[in-house]
């Protein structure tokens, strides 16, 4: 059984896309903290493997998959907004400049685990005042890393340019879960 750990409406869509059977099970209250000292590219993955501990895998057959995306902007990350104020502060911050969406995942299985971090590079256009409080007002992108959904109005009308893959902006890099998977498989049927 594949068994998603993840509360993420986005990546529970993602996944569901692969034609896949899994359930969500999410065991609360997991800590999310890393060492200061952590460079930011790593730090989504780290959280991942963290994520993945208390989840038993040995003697079964499930694959458990976590994941944590983190925004990087100028060296920093920008974690989700705490409210209004700093939301639309995330998004003055990633106006007219190039950024980075980590998103770290781990698989895990009776066999090990495989963890990886996939980057994506993002660039928006200078966003005006009036976009920024016109997204934050009607999206209340609360949820999300940096303080927007690329999948959303401030995607549409603010990037410019992505190198790398789209999904893994959305929280999920499913090409690569999905080699991963078929890897694991085939490690299990003997191929």
């Amino acid at each position: 059984m594949i068994i998603l750990a993840s509360n993420s409406p986005r990546r529970k869509q993602l996944l569901q896309g692969l034609g896949i059977d899994f359930e969500v099970q999410v065991i609360p209250g997991i800590d999310e903290s890393y060492p200061s000292d952590l460079p930011a590219s790593d730090v989504a993955e780290y959280i991942a493997t963290k994520k993945s501990v208390p989840y038993i895998t040995q003697g079964t057959d499930n694959i458990v998959i976590t994941a944590d995306t983190v925004v990087v902007c100028d060296g920093e990350i920008m974690g989700k907004p705490a409210d209004e104020a700093e939301a639309k502060g995330m998004l003055h911050r990633l106006s007219g400049k190039t950024h980075q969406v980590y998103t770290g995942v781990c698989i895990k299985h009776a066999d090990g685990e495989k963890h990886f971090s996939v980057c994506t590079d993002v660039t928006f256009k200078p966003l005006s005042d009036e976009e920024i409080d016109h997204y934050v007002k009607h999206y209340h992108p609360f949820d999300k890393a940096g303080s927007y959904g690329i999948q959303e109005w401030i995607g549409y009308v603010g990037i410019t340019g992505i190198r790398g893959s789209y999904y893994n902006v959305m929280g999920f890099p499913v090409q690569r879960v999905y080699e991963e998977l078929r890897r694991i498989a085939w490690i299990k049927n003997g191929i």
